[in-house]
């Protein structure tokens, strides 16, 4: 729903080295295992403990998803801690499974996904006992490729080291994460027409990817797949003359449709409509969805469909929408900068208060892509004329996730409307 924009820890390191050695020293003094004249059997060692002062685990377990490239996305979060009293850089991130790497690391274009807690500045640099998330898009070709589950190769490097048991750099195998077994559900589009984009998806790093809150304690992350939904003109607008006035979208107003069978379990209906060109102000967290529905699909899913126009909900907490049914208009209400529909699915009714989960839609043609964020950037903030990227695979689409840059015909049928 955004807008389209301490001396312990070096204690209980000497400590252990303290207790390597003493071991070894012990061990040494006594004869070699393989001389004993002891006639029992060698005791085989267990495997040894490696030290790991980046601990990291994923928010969610990720659920794969097929998307418009034709590959299958596995989104999820690292959550990583600093354990020591001194700073900590992390130089690379490699998705491995059993061993064999899924993709090449992240290394000369990390910065972008990292996001250290505290930091004034972008950096890949913990402090002391500081924490940080890193952004994960694993893609594998097929679904005939996913994992059971991911580890995650991390190149760390120590500003002071303590050798040998803390060298200056190191690499930890860490956060080994099971794939869910579920599903991404599948649903109906939530507009109709033509020229709809992807202003703000998955899977880069964008404001919605990157939208992780504390809230009751927790970390969340609603918007791991949620979409805002702004439509082109014929001629690759998004607007034509006021920017400030909602009457130049031609859009806006367009009926939202339910994406599947479900009740409804909250909604808004009564927020004013946002001036665009501007970020809103005095917002409280319940108002940044402005007015919305959120329905509920079963099986712990619900779909959340936000900024809809003041008054256009036509119905009532409990009443039951069919797939393709209008349950508002696309407006410009609560945290938002342009007419657009955010629609996302979470694992729970609480718009903020869940984490999102993946959705394919079942029929859909893919008819462009926008060439990269810079052009976007010029359609919606100063009125440009989208460019489109060459050699896209369009056409027909099914049971597929939008990605963000794409343009796509919906083209749902009359029933239930």
């Amino acid at each position: 729903m955004a807008s389209l924009r301490r001396k312990n820890s070096i204690a209980l390191v000497f400590l252990a080295a303290a207790m390597v050695v003493s071991c070894s020293t012990a061990q040494d003094s006594q004869t070699p295992p393989s001389e004993s004249t002891s006639s029992s059997a060698p005791m085989s060692r267990a495997a040894a403990a490696v030290l790991t002062p980046l601990t990291a685990a994923a928010l969610t377990p990720p659920i794969p998803v097929t998307a418009t490239d034709g590959k299958v996305h596995l989104a999820y979060e690292l959550f990583m801690t600093n354990t020591l009293a001194q700073p900590l850089t992390v130089r690379s991130i490699e998705p491995v499974s059993k061993g064999v790497p899924l993709q090449s690391p992240i290394a000369d274009g990390l910065l972008p996904w990292i996001r250290v807690f505290g930091a004034s500045e972008p950096t890949t640099t913990l402090g002391p006992g500081q924490s940080a998330l890193a952004w994960m898009d694993v893609v594998v070709p097929s679904t005939s490729e996913i994992p059971e589950a991911v580890e995650h190769r991390i190149s760390v490097q120590v500003a002071t080291p303590i050798p040998p048991l803390l060298p200056a750099e190191m690499t930890e195998t860490v956060a080994r994460t099971k794939v869910s077994p579920e599903s991404a559900v599948v649903i109906d589009p939530p507009l109709n027409g033509q020229n709809w984009l992807d202003g703000n998806g998955c899977c880069g790093l964008t404001a919605h990817r990157g939208a992780v809150s504390p809230l009751d304690g927790r970390l969340f992350a609603p918007e791991r797949f949620a979409v805002d939904y702004v439509r082109l003109t014929s001629d690759g607008n998004l607007f034509n003359g006021d920017r400030t006035s909602v009457d130049s979208y031609p859009y806006y107003g367009s009926d939202v449709l339910a994406v599947a069978e479900g009740k409804i379990v909250s909604m808004v209906n009564d927020l004013p409509e946002q001036t665009p060109g501007a970020d809103p102000v005095g917002l409280t967290l319940d108002q940044y969805g402005g007015n919305h529905v959120v329905q509920d699909l079963g099986n712990g899913r619900f779909a959340f469909y936000a900024h809809l126009q003041t008054g256009s909900v036509p119905l009532q907490v409990g009443d039951n929408l069919s797939a393709g049914q209008v349950l508002g208009k696309l407006g410009n209400s609560g945290n938002t900068d342009a007419p657009h529909l955010h629609f996302h699915i979470m694992d729970g009714p609480d718009p903020l208060a869940s984490n999102g989960l993946p959705f394919e839609i079942g029929s859909f043609e893919l008819t462009q892509r926008i060439v990269n964020q810079d052009n976007l950037d010029s359609v919606t903030e100063s009125g440009g004329t989208a460019q489109f990227a060459p050699d896209v695979d369009t056409g027909r689409r099914s049971n597929q996730m939008p990605l963000t840059f794409d343009v796509m015909t919906y083209d749902v049928g009359q029933e239930g409307r």
